[in-house]
């Protein structure tokens, strides 16, 4: 396994855009990905969130991309990256660009909850890479507003989350407009049944990666457990974020009811508090993020 980017067989404005990012060493993701998508080969590959995936699967395409320059087309795409939320997506956006620094290749980016127009008004003009989630994909393919048919290079991330979402006949009916992708990488935190329905089904000899959480790899978080009762949680909740001087805290509920509820208890509690879910407007959801 290499050490550098600079040996993975990048060229030189995709190991500039990264060293400047401050990348230095690849992941383990990223040293078997990345060499696998130059060569050609679809890749299936299971790795923990927070492990350098989006890097894996961008940098060989963008890498190929450069290789094999091409006018943008009205309507026209030539990567394709899926995602299964509006913020991953934006955060896969902003990520890609950030590798595209050195280049001319360009990004849009679509997902729901927003004006449409502006999405249209982008994607009339042709893309090299479009990162959407596949709701709002099909909607703007079912308006004419994209033609798929030649996109090359096709990326599911986070795919077990996009298909345990229910998004599974979606994500088969967008890869039934492409038919003429020459990379299909699939990305995820675990190989679901799902996944694997999909690989089977639409790879070609795919390259099976699993990297295994480690002391190298694994994201360097604290983990522990609190007991307290029901009607204690706000108060004990307030207490650690004081007592550990805390900053930026993110806490997951399980409805969107008690999302609100905390939020506004934790106010209460003299605490900067503000709260996301599905309900919200995406603007909102945008600031608050």
């Amino acid at each position: 396994m290499t050490n550098l980017f600079s040996e993975l067989g990048l060229p030189k404005a995709v190991v500039d855009a990264v060293t400047d990012l401050g990348y230095i060493t690849p992941t383990p993701v990223q040293q078997q990905a990345i060499p696998a998508l130059l060569s050609g080969r679809d890749v299936l590959a299971a790795a923990q969130t927070g492990t350098g995936k989006t890097a894996a699967f961008a940098l060989p395409v963008i890498s190929k991309m450069l290789a094999a320059p091409k006018a943008r087309a009205a309507k026209k795409v030539r990567a394709l990256v899926l995602a299964p939320t509006r913020e991953l997506a934006a955060q896969i956006d902003e990520n890609i660009r950030a590798y595209c620094a050195q280049t001319e290749l360009n990004t849009v980016l679509i997902f729901g909850g927003v004006n449409i127009r502006p999405q249209t008004e982008a994607l009339l003009k042709g893309c090299d890479f479009l990162i959407a989630t596949p709701g709002r994909l099909l909607d703007h393919a079912g308006q004419l507003n994209v033609d798929l048919s030649e996109v090359e290079f096709l990326i599911l991330d986070e795919a077990d989350r996009m298909l345990d979402m229910g998004f599974i006949h979606d994500v088969t009916r967008i890869l039934d407009k492409i038919p003429s992708r020459r990379n299909l990488g699939m990305l995820s935190a675990t190989i679901s049944r799902e996944v694997m329905d999909i690989s089977w089904v639409y790879q070609r000899d795919p390259e099976e990666i699993t990297v295994r959480a480690d002391e190298q790899n694994k994201p360097d978080i604290l983990q522990y457990a609190v007991t307290v009762e029901q009607t204690d949680k706000v108060a004990a909740m307030a207490r650690i974020i004081r007592q550990e001087k805390l900053e930026r805290v993110m806490v997951f509920c399980n409805t969107k009811g008690m999302v609100e509820r905390l939020t506004k208890y934790l106010e209460m509690e003299g605490l900067d508090a503000a709260c996301i879910h599905g309900d919200i407007p995406q603007k909102k959801r945008e600031q608050v993020m």
